[in-house]
Formats: structure tokens, C-alpha cells, sequence
């Protein structure tokens, strides 16, 4: 019985185990938080090799594939055609591209409040994997000709009879894929199941 019960710290056993309303102690917050700050560092990881992979490979593009010929990489089912994108995915809605730099952004500052209480390992790859696609299509909308808020996305993955897109689409999409997957299995970004 002695063992199951916990000592609470009061002024006058101040060494003993503090707890919170929930019963958890100091010592568990501590741990939570070095959980938490782990999965933070994955998510960070993943998306700065997201967003350096998208942006050199862009760099790449513009330097050497564009006003070129497309380059056959699987006879004409897959090649590489630079194009810039002035709209969203697959482009859709040129006349908006100030709008999907706002969405973009507000994209980011949820991803990074988000991380604050993330415990799961899968949500933090996918959020990762969401924040580094969103970041490469950003720095094209910000930096990129016509001008701020207006620039044109570069791609240059194309499928046969599909849109052309980059990889920082690509990223978003896995990362939008394993979201949906997570909330259907009832993974919580702090780490909690729940059944419905």
C-alpha cells in the first residue's frame, strides 16, 4: 500500500514529490517536456530537409532547365519541364496569388503552434513534412518574379496526364496523407488515442 501511494510536498517535506490536480508529478512534466522537445527537433528536421531538398532542386531547375526542352526521365511518362505556377496546386487560381501566400503563411503559424504539444512521432514527421513543402512554395510567392506576395511557384515534375508539380508539393501531400491516416487511427498530436 506504501508503495502505491504518493508522497505530496508540502513546506514542511519540501524534498518529497510535488503534483499537480491531475496527480502527475513534477519529474513526469519533465519528462513530457523533453518528449516534447524531441519531437519538435524531428519535426524541425524533417522540414529543413523538405524545404533545402525543394529549394536547391528549384535553384537546379531555373539554372539549367529552363526555356530548355523538357528531359525525358521515363520515356514521356515522366519528365522534367521547368514552368512557373503563378496559382495554386496544379494550377488552379493564378488570379489569387496574394491569397495563397496569406494561406501559406497561415499554414506555418499553425504548424508552429501546433508544435508546442507535440508528443507523437508520426504527427511530427507529417507536420514537418507540411511546414517544409509550405516554406519552399512560400520563398518562390515571396521572392520569386513578378514580385512580393505575387511570385511564381517553380515546377518541374511532369507526369503524363498529370499537373506539373515540385517537391515541395510533394511534400505537402505525404504530409496531408499521414494526417488523414493518424486521424483515422485517433492519433492525437500530443500523443493521445482516442476511440470514436
Amino acid at each position: 500500500m506504501a508503495e502505491a501511494e504518493r508522497i505530496i510536498g508540502t513546506p514542511d517535506n519540501p524534498d518529497a514529490e510535488s503534483t499537480d490536480e491531475g496527480g502527475s508529478t513534477a519529474a513526469d512534466a519533465a519528462v513530457n517536456a523533453g518528449r516534447g522537445k524531441r519531437k519538435v527537433l524531428v519535426l524541425l528536421s524533417v522540414a529543413i530537409v523538405a524545404y533545402l531538398l525543394d529549394l536547391v532542386t528549384k535553384m537546379i531547375v531555373v539554372a539549367k532547365l529552363e526555356h530548355q526542352p523538357p528531359i525525358d526521365i521515363i520515356g514521356d511518362w515522366l519528365q522534367f519541364r521547368a514552368i512557373r505556377n503563378a496559382g495554386a496546386a496544379f494550377g488552379f487560381g493564378e488570379a489569387f496569388t496574394v491569397i495563397f501566400t496569406i494561406i501559406a503563411a497561415g499554414v506555418i503559424v499553425v504548424i508552429v503552434r501546433l508544435a508546442r504539444k507535440l508528443y507523437s512521432l508520426p504527427w511530427a514527421i507529417a507536420l514537418g513534412l507540411l511546414l517544409g513543402g509550405a516554406l519552399g512554395n512560400l520563398t518562390d510567392r515571396l521572392f520569386r518574379a513578378p514580385g512580393v506576395f505575387e511570385g511564381a511557384v517553380v515546377d518541374f515534375i511532369a507526369p503524363k496526364h498529370f499537373a506539373v508539380f515540385n517537391l515541395a508539393d510533394s511534400a505537402i501531400v505525404c504530409g496531408g496523407i499521414l494526417i488523414v491516416i493518424l486521424s483515422f487511427k485517433g492519433l492525437d498530436p500530443d500523443g493521445t488515442v482516442h476511440k470514436d
